[in-house]
This record gives C-alpha cells, structure tokens and sequence, in this order.
C-alpha cells in the first residue's frame, strides 16, 4: 500500500500536495501498465474527488494544486492559463550556471500526435538565477574535476518540459534528464551519489484563492533525494521547507457557481 501523499494545504475550495518523483498526475496514453495515479490517490485518500487543474512531469517532484469542485477549476485553469500563478524551481545542472539570466528560446510542443518539424515554435521564457555551485574532484566527462550548479528558475510560460529544454539549450542540461541531458553525469549521479532521479522540484507556487481572494503563497520542501543532496554539497540553506503564507487581507473575492 502507498504512503499518503503529503497535504502542503486544504481549504473547502482546494487542496495542494507534494507530488512526488516518477507519479503520473492522470492516466494517458502513454501510461500502459501504470496503476497509480496521483489523481487516484490523492482522491481515495481524501474521500472526494479532486480536479487537476495543471501539470507536473513525471519524473518531477513538488508541489502541485487541485480544485475540489468543477467551478474552482475553472478558475485555477484560467490562472495557470493567463499566467497569473507565479511558479519557482530548484534545479541541479551541469556546470556553473549563469548568475542570472532570461531565456527566450521559441519551443515547439512535444505532444507526439504529429511530427515536431510541424509544430510551430511558440514563446518561450524562462528566469534562471545561480544560487550556489560545486566541484567535485571527480573526472565525469573530459575534465579531471566536475562543476555542478543549483539553479533556480521561474518559468513565466508553461510550455512542455520548458526549464528542462531552456536549460539543456542553454548548455546547463538538468542531471537526471534521460532526453535532454548526458547519460554520464546522469549515472555519476545514480551510482555514485544515491541520486538516479530528474533533479528538478517545483518549490513554490503563488496565486490568488479563486474564492477568498487572498493572495496564497505555498512553498514545498524536497523529497528525501534531494534534500540528502543538498547536505552533501553543502546546500542546506537553500532547502525550501512546506510553508502556506496567506494573507489576512482579502482581495475582491470571486463568486464560484
């Protein structure tokens, strides 16, 4: 039986967990043979059904926000949707990263129902910031030492695996990225450091309660891969820790049918 997904925060309106690494959010296509869903989950867990409202890879851990009826997710959506949700990322890279930088790389939509060459490149943007670095005395790749970076990053559109393509695009590939990144770092990281997961984790989420109409600021902590990580590079005042800060000043609160 699953462990109980961790509840960051839970309203009558919503409720934000921890997604954590390598859980599909929904059924799909492309989920032959899977038999766990977070959806699944989180609602037997609840007793109530739960409204998905936007996505996480699977391979990426964090914080995540459902709705609990139909009309809150209407209005999550269109927030996601009209970029009206400031979201934030940790990431580990290879490399020493730039210390702060925008990235503006048109994507093409990675759907799989049509050939990339077909799809048109939409806008792309992306703010990374360097938080802290690593050297590692250890050759991975041509050099007798090996560079790592903790990157944050704020991605002000929502296309598919954005920070994972910007990153790689930029030549700072996220470690653990089987399709964007270099499998010898990536196996470095598997079996020498305890780590063989995508190092990237949504922290932090903040909007507008569709209902109240205060601002609403959920930040995560890491799973137990990451945050082990961290200590070991000497990370740990950058470990986010699960917070809800709301505040007690309302907004114009919205009518939900």
């Amino acid at each position: 039986m699953s462990d109980p997904l961790r509840i960051l925060h839970r309203d009558e309106h919503l409720v934000a967990v921890h997604k954590p690494s390598g859980l599909l959010v929904h059924r799909t296509a492309l989920a032959r043979g899977e038999r766990e869903f977070l959806l699944q989950r989180l609602r037997d867990q609840l007793g109530q059904r739960v409204y998905p409202v936007h996505r996480l890879d699977r391979p990426t851990s964090g914080v995540m926000v459902l709705a609990l009826s139909p009309g809150v997710a209407t209005r999550l959506t269109e927030a996601f949707t009209e970029r009206r949700v400031a979201k934030r990322y940790l990431a580990v890279v290879r490399g020493i990263g730039p210390e702060a930088e925008r990235l503006e790389y048109p994507l093409r939509e990675e759907d799989g129902s049509r050939p990339k060459a077909e799809m048109p490149a939409l806008e792309a943007v992306t703010d990374i910031r360097r938080l802290d670095s690593v050297e590692l005395p250890v050759q991975v790749d041509r050099y007798p030492s090996s560079r790592y970076s903790l990157m944050e990053a704020r991605p002000l559109t929502g296309r598919r695996h954005q920070i994972r393509r910007h990153l790689s695009q930029r030549g700072y590939p996220i470690i653990g990225d089987a399709k964007h990144g270099k499998g010898n770092h990536n196996r470095f990281f598997a079996e020498h450091l305890d780590a063989p997961r995508l190092l990237l984790a949504a922290t932090e989420l903040s909007f507008v309660h569709p209902v109240t109409g205060q601002p609403l600021r959920l930040t995560c902590a890491l799973d137990a891969t990451m945050s082990a990580l961290f200590r070991r590079f000497g990370w740990a005042g950058h470990l986010p820790v699960d917070a809800v800060d709301a505040t007690r000043t309302p907004l114009q609160p919205a009518t939900i049918d």
